[in-house]
């Protein structure tokens, strides 16, 4: 199998009798074999739940890879205008790594995405456009507060008294706190002055600082943020050296 997904041309591979935890495994022994160590990975399983426990079932099996669970951005399949924040942020997080690992051109920790048809069908932004979008902020830098409060805002982060959810900023004096969409938790960006002091993760129920950072990328919500003509099906999205796993085609087809 191994040999046959390192070919330059495009290979059908079909397998049966996968039961239990059997079809991680196997998955988990492609992506560690040296001659599959350049490739990308997506993995559509038949529901959410399917894809959930598939890709903590990879992450136990491979610690060194970066895999992505990649849900749908709605609540539920009835109401396409209730976003799942924590969804999106998942979502948001995998799509600027697969963005970033496309404008550098390395090959090195290639990306796994797990996910299932609703979730899949979701058009994603081009990776150009997500690489334009995305706020540097480094310890160290001179900082244009007033110029980055407005382009916080033009990115469609709320201004508020504190943080508590993606999508969100709030300034207190020296302090500004931004809820970034690429990370779990907010990030506190201590002033002296116009200058970055110091950058810290803090708690967004607690608001007490966590651990330094020497930079951070403020990510906006790019499932919502961007017209359409900026976005694309994921399979255009992807590298093209990444291997399409289908745990059922026909039910693939007919959602």
């Amino acid at each position: 199998m191994t040999d046959r997904l390192s070919f330059a041309q495009t290979q059908h591979i079909h397998l049966e009798n996968l039961r239990g935890s059997s079809a991680p495994f196997v998955a988990a022994a492609v992506f560690k074999h040296a001659s599959c160590s350049g490739l990308n990975h997506l993995i559509v399983l038949n529901e959410s739940e399917d894809a959930a426990y598939f890709h903590n079932s990879l992450e136990n099996l491979t610690e060194a890879l970066d895999i992505f669970y990649f849900p749908s951005s709605f609540k539920n399949r009835k109401n396409y205008s209730l976003l799942n924040s924590s969804h999106v942020m998942l979502r948001t997080e995998a799509l600027t790594r697969i963005a970033g690992q496309a404008a550098s051109g390395q090959d090195v920790n290639k990306k796994v995405i797990v996910t299932y048809p609703e979730a899949l069908f979701e058009k994603v932004v081009v990776p150009n456009v997500i690489s334009a979008g995305i706020l540097l902020i480094k310890t160290g830098d001179t900082l244009d507060v007033e110029g980055t409060l407005l382009k916080l805002a033009d990115l469609g982060f709320e201004r508020t008294d504190f943080v508590y959810q993606p999508g969100q900023f709030a300034i207190r004096g020296g302090i500004l706190d931004i809820y970034s969409y690429g990370n779990e938790k907010p990030y506190r960006i201590e002033l002296f002055g116009n200058e970055v002091d110091s950058i810290r993760i803090i708690d967004p129920e607690t608001q007490l600082s966590e651990r330094k950072l020497l930079q951070v990328s403020i990510i906006p919500n790019i499932d919502i943020r961007y017209e359409e003509e900026d976005k694309v099906s994921l399979f255009d999205f992807l590298p093209e050296n990444t291997v399409i796993w289908v745990q059922d085609v026909e039910i693939l087809h007919d959602r």
